[in-house]
């Protein structure tokens, strides 16, 4: 019974932390600010805590949804006071501008010059003279406005009309027809049968991939291996 106790709050506490996850939505998974990784490690250890607890899973419980309830409330209140999001956030500290690196920001950013410099290196920029200004963000990532001399180059620098791109639509993933997109397209499955067979295929199943374009009629597919 005790083994039966520990799966069964086992999975309380993954429906828990899921249905908790989802509500607080992907910015705790993607990208972590000050708040929500304290959270997330609480959350965390809590939740473990919960999946053993065959005592009193309650109590676990309710505390995973406390910490759920208040990260979300803050989430929330950070929203609509900018100098609340600033005290739980920081705020984005300018490293080096037009030459100077700023040791009083690396310093209160936590960062050595060695950790600057990789941060450097992982954007693409080996060379210091390149970058014009660098700026820490709040969520740990290095943000970097490049020299105009070294800016990428675009179609509008060498006076090209640019092209408009569109998303793609996915009309079959791992040989299933997708219906909902299909619907919203105002197309219908025999509509894409006659296209698979003007393409040399007589089944979706055989299609691991299917992308159509509909801002020019085009589709590109990629075929199931052996």
């Amino acid at each position: 019974m005790e083994i039966v106790k520990i799966i069964l709050t086992s999975v309380l506490s993954v429906v828990a932390i899921f249905l908790i996850t989802k509500i607080m939505g992907h910015k705790q998974v993607a990208q972590l600010d000050f708040f929500d990784y304290v959270s997330g490690i609480t959350i965390g250890s809590i939740a473990a805590e919960l999946a053993t607890d065959i005592e009193a899973p309650w109590k676990s419980l309710i505390a995973l949804v406390l910490y759920g309830v208040v990260s979300i409330g803050l989430n929330l209140l950070t929203t609509k006071a900018p100098r609340l999001r600033k005290f739980i956030n920081g705020t984005p500290t300018i490293l080096m501008n037009d030459g100077v690196i700023y040791r009083r920001n690396l310093k209160s950013a936590k960062l050595d010059i060695s950790e600057f410099l990789l941060l450097c290196r992982e954007q693409g920029y080996f060379d210091l003279e390149q970058i014009k200004t660098a700026i820490f963000e709040h969520n740990g990532k290095l943000s970097i406005l490049p020299m105009a001399a070294f800016r990428p180059l675009t179609p509008t620098d060498m006076k090209i009309p640019a092209k408009a791109e569109h998303i793609g639509v996915e009309l079959i993933m791992d040989g299933r027809i997708m219906g909902e997109n299909l619907t919203r397209l105002g197309k219908d499955e025999s509509w894409l049968r006659e296209r698979l067979l003007s393409m040399g295929c007589n089944s979706p199943t055989k299609v691991l991939l299917l992308i159509y374009h509909p801002e020019d009629d085009t589709m590109k597919g990629y075929r199931c291996d052996a």
